[in-house]
């Protein structure tokens, strides 16, 4: 089976962005062969609650929430969620000074895209 071109980028919690410290908390994956867009994410109070105290949980799941929904190029993605596969992937990586950000874009090989961003999420975030 031929391995397919994945691009990939870990998603974080920066509370105070000025001291560019951040908890990674999910993983977004675009694989073009596989028409492959999709994000998984975790949220650890306990851990957000260490790092962030204060932190508005309901929030900022709402704002994960995006992800989804964007990911799933429906009319629940909104204006964003309507563009084709690798724009949406572009905008949800796209560089933010906000309290979820993407880390840079890494690339890879893989043969299910799938089980590449649960291992990904497995490695980088749990």
């Amino acid at each position: 089976m031929p391995k397919h071109l994945f691009e990939y980028a870990v998603i974080r919690v920066v509370p105070r962005v000025e001291r560019e410290e951040f908890l990674n908390v999910g993983v977004i994956l675009y694989c073009p062969a596989q028409g492959f867009l999709k994000t998984v994410f975790g949220l650890n109070e306990t851990r957000l609650r260490a790092f962030c105290n204060g932190i508005d949980l309901p929030e900022l799941e709402e704002r994960l929430a995006v992800f989804h929904k964007i990911c799933a190029g429906r009319q629940e993605g909104g204006t964003i969620g309507q563009l084709p596969i690798a724009g949406r992937f572009r905008w949800l990586t796209a560089n933010r000074s906000t309290i979820v950000q993407t880390s840079p874009v890494h690339t890879g090989l893989c043969d299910d895209a799938a089980e590449t961003l649960e291992r990904l999420f497995e490695n980088l975030v749990r």
